[in-house]
């Protein structure tokens, strides 16, 4: 019944459709916010002002998705998590996994992603997830110990991610990057300004500070 009850909720208008998720759900979601024909459904949603779910996406099993102001995901995402009430032995290990997927200020994930936050994913503002088929893949098995185990993957501000990368879990990319198109990011880096990208990525060039990709007040590029 349950299901029936999300399934109705999916097709209905959005003044109509925020109502009934509020209602039922409890989710906090700002009267400009919008979610198309999508299968939304952590423990918790947060939407902040002109943030924007658009269609055929599916999001389940996260505790938290957080869209903040003005942050978008565009359509045909499949995003995932693991369940902190899930009774499994699956990462009984990890008392503070956090299945959330946050997006910060003005970023933007665009179409056909596969973003699996069995642990945290972090965003940061005015960052674009671009292109096509990109994966994040917070949790994979730890040989040596034979357990399935996750780490958080963190992106930072004003950082383009170019189609088809993959992100494994304990990666970071800090601010003011770009990750070149079918990259594998497994590591950590911390320099800003910079261009990452190859099998697996490392640096590769340092971009110039006054590029107009890193100065916008806008998270839409035109």
């Amino acid at each position: 019944m349950k299901n029936i009850i999300k399934g109705i909720i999916v097709v209905l208008p959005w003044p109509i459709k925020r109502i009934f998720l509020q209602l039922f759900f409890g989710y906090e979601l700002h009267p400009n916010s919008k979610i198309g024909f999508s299968w939304i459904y952590p423990d918790k949603l947060i939407m902040e002002k002109d943030s924007k779910i658009g269609h055929l996406n599916v999001a389940i099993h996260l505790h938290l998705i957080h869209l903040k102001a003005g942050a978008t995901i565009n359509r045909s995402n499949w995003i995932t998590g693991f369940s902190i009430k899930n009774s499994s032995k699956h990462f009984q290990h990890q008392l503070n996994r956090n299945p959330q997927l946050i997006l910060d200020e003005q970023s933007a994930i665009t179409k056909q992603h596969h973003l699996d936050c069995t642990n945290s994913i972090y965003i940061g503002k005015y960052t674009t997830i671009a292109g096509y088929q990109s994966q994040f893949l917070t949790h994979s098995i730890d040989i040596e110990k034979g357990i399935q185990d996750s780490e958080p993957i963190k992106i930072g501000s004003y950082c383009f991610v170019g189609t088809n990368v993959v992100i494994l879990g304990g990666a970071a990319l800090p601010d003011y990057s770009v990750l070149g198109a079918k990259s594998l990011l497994n590591n950590k880096y911390l320099e800003l300004y910079s261009f990452y990208g190859g099998v697996p990525a490392k640096f590769i060039k340092s971009l110039p500070k006054n590029s107009a990709y890193f100065l916008r007040n806008s998270g839409f590029v035109y």
